[in-house]
């Protein structure tokens, strides 16, 4: 099973993200590569999506937007990011102005998506989002609604639809060839020390539930063709 990195790489990102239907994204080739602008430069932007993004065929990384000025000059030197592609999230609404960026790509935690995600859209950019997608359902409706109104695209950044077992298990749900099934266990989790931040707050999206459950959830749900009734969760300290 490729890892998060190398899955972005080997797709162009763009078919990676996406969680609904994509036709310009997925089928289309672009006569020039997008312009994507990271949002928020956390572990995961650094780590994995900037250095994807320079492998990637139809998209680059060319934009960034930070609430952490120290972080600028460090993200300009390395990714040759032009003076007129850095936003502070106060003044993304002016990416409206800016041709060099097609894409927002929202790497935040998760009580911030919405908001960002709509000030996107609202900007005329089309809109890749972090999973999961928002805090509340209200809340996803929020950004389909904006991305709808501002007739731009929503991806969202979940890849195992994609992944090659889990199409096979996904089929499987559809034909049974073992016969019915009888019972589902799914796991997901990682260690976290006591400074995990936002990823130990659930107000914040962080969580058993909202930042890993969104893995061994959907498992179930395209194994087995049903949505869940009721969800509990808890994560351990040592």
């Amino acid at each position: 099973m490729n890892n998060r990195r190398s899955f972005l790489k080997n797709t162009g990102l763009a078919l990676a993200a996406s969680t609904l239907p994509l036709p310009y994204f997925a089928h289309a080739k672009p006569q020039k590569k997008l312009g994507v602008a990271l949002l928020g430069l956390g572990g995961y932007a650094t780590n994995n999506l900037a250095p994807a993004l320079m492998q990637t065929k139809h998209i680059e990384l060319r934009g960034i937007v930070t609430g952490s000025p120290e972080k600028i000059p460090v993200w300009q030197e390395k990714y040759g990011i032009k003076d007129q592609n850095v936003y502070s999230y106060e003044t993304l609404p002016e990416i409206a102005n800016n041709n060099d960026i097609d894409v927002v790509y929202i790497v935040t935690p998760t009580f911030l998506h919405k908001k960002f995600a709509v000030m996107a859209a609202n900007a005329g950019k089309h809109v890749f989002c972090e999973k999961p997608m928002a805090m509340t359902v209200s809340e996803c409706q929020e950004i389909i609604d904006a991305c709808e109104k501002n007739n731009v695209r929503l991806a969202i950044g979940y890849r195992m639809q994609h992944e090659k077992n889990t199409q096979t298990i996904i089929n499987w749900a559809k034909t049974n060839p073992y016969g019915a099934l009888q019972r589902v266990h799914t796991e997901a989790g990682f260690r976290i020390g006591a400074s995990g931040g936002w990823r130990l707050n659930g107000a914040k999206g962080g969580g058993a539930i909202y930042d890993m459950a969104v893995y061994p959830i959907n498992a179930m749900r395209y194994a087995t063709g049903l949505e869940p009734i009721a969800l509990t969760a808890s994560h351990e300290t040592q």
